[in-house]
């Protein structure tokens, strides 16, 4: 008689692990190439899991084949279960027909605190537009609802709705967090808008003159001078605008490549104030310096330093109090418990201060606390964000404070260059 091999539940939750694996590399290189959304993915990767454990086993003993079936215990159930919520990416909640939650991964529970196995979803969520699809998939097709979280703050979820293909009636929800997406694309929208209007205004203004030039002022020499003087200071706030977009373009670009380059941060707060003494003298603000008597070493791109120090000195001048004074300064410390020195870069006006509903904003591409203040100075609404990239790109925070009435400090921390860690580098 034929000796078979037996087969024993254990064994079919191995057939079942690699029917996911094999399926979930099917599913995604699907999902890399466009043809399905990688939620959905995921979700059908786990619904053949799923199936697989649903499955009736046969289990083959000595004599004469038969076959028989082998109930998988709760325990094993819920085991192969608990191994599958944990290996998802996103919280994921596995569900029976009644809607009752069988397993779900930590994630999940980060996302819903009041979700817990053998209760009814709707006691953590209430979002409607989920359970009408969770309803909706008892016809086997998969949904994708998208939903937006107001409290605590705002959150755009994705939520992907899968049933297995059998009589079980068990469903895969999937939520994915798209907020840093949505956002991009909000964001990505308010630019375009912003950089149209911002060049779109001067660009009116220079076609006015020309048009005034070229009818009524044509013979009047006083007005055609005082035209082109005011034509020519837009074309320059165009030409800066568009300097500051491809400053800030090449920025993003090099996010993640952090400059090496031994740099004296004090030099570079020296020229940047030396160079921005007429514009103080017209505001008859005065550039007060207090910077270490040596080197201050730090690793960065110079050209970047000083575009940093520049946008602030020059906030600082602009925003500041007519008559009143800018102090650009720049200390060492030990950073406490890290034991790595740290070079503090500051600077402080003595202006009306920023109000504290707009410090949040600031770094944002094209903000302004006032704008029509703003522009009339020659703002062109990116110099913080330039700041806020540059500093990132160094491995500097940047942190801002404006008491109500004592001005605006803005101060970028970076790690101080070792003597050490200089002649390293430049061996």
């Amino acid at each position: 008689m034929t000796e078979k091999t037996t087969f024993t539940p254990w064994i079919r939750l191995k057939l079942g692990a690699a029917a996911l694996i094999f399926a979930f590399a099917l599913l995604l290189m699907l999902a890399v190439e466009g043809a399905i959304t990688l939620g959905q993915g995921l979700a059908a990767a786990v619904a053949v899991l799923v199936g697989v454990l649903l499955l009736p086993v046969e289990r083959w003993t000595r004599g004469p084949a038969k076959t028989e079936e082998v109930p998988v215990t709760r325990e094993m159930r819920d085991l192969s279960y608990a191994s599958l919520m944990a290996a998802m990416p996103d919280p994921a909640i596995l569900l029976d027909r009644r809607m009752v939650v069988l397993a779900n991964n930590t994630r999940a529970t980060a996302l819903l605190p009041s979700l817990k196995t053998g209760e009814a979803l709707s006691l953590a969520m209430r979002t409607p537009e989920v359970i009408d699809a969770l309803r909706a998939s008892a016809d086997g097709q998969a949904r994708m609802v998208e939903y937006v979280e107001r409290v605590p703050v705002e959150r755009w979820i994705e939520a992907h709705v899968t049933q297995t293909p059998d009589d079980s009636g068990i469903t895969l929800l999937v939520l994915r967090d798209m907020t840093r997406v949505r956002r991009a694309e909000r964001m990505r929208v308010d630019f375009v808008a912003n950089a149209s209007h911002e060049l779109r205004t001067p660009l009116a203004s220079l076609l006015g003159f020309v048009e005034t030039l070229q009818g009524p002022a044509r013979n009047d020499v006083a007005a055609r001078d005082r035209f082109l003087e005011i034509m020519r200071t837009q074309a320059t706030r165009m030409a800066r605008l568009i300097d500051d977009l491809l400053s800030l373009s090449r920025i993003e670009q090099r996010q993640h490549l952090h400059p090496e380059t031994p740099v004296d941060l004090g030099n570079v707060a020296r020229h940047v104030a030396d160079a921005l003494v007429p514009l103080a003298d017209d505001r008859e603000v005065e550039i007060l310096r207090n910077f270490p008597a040596g080197p201050v070493m730090v690793r960065g791109d110079r050209d970047e330093l000083i575009r940093l120090v520049e946008n602030l000195v020059e906030n600082g001048i602009k925003y500041g109090r007519a008559g009143g004074k800018v102090e650009l300064a720049i200390s060492v410390a030990l950073a406490q418990g890290s034991g790595v020195d740290e070079v503090r870069l500051s600077v402080r006006d003595d202006g009306p201060g920023i109000p504290p509903e707009h410090l949040p904003r600031l770094t944002e591409r094209f903000y302004r606390v006032d704008a029509a203040h703003s522009r009339e100075k020659g703002g062109t609404g990116l110099g913080l964000a330039l700041v806020k990239h540059i500093a990132a790109r160094h491995r500097a925070r940047l942190s801002i404070e404006s008491p109500p009435n004592e001005g605006a400090r803005f101060t970028v921390v970076f790690e101080r260059l070792r003597e050490a860690d200089d002649m390293a580098l430049t061996a």
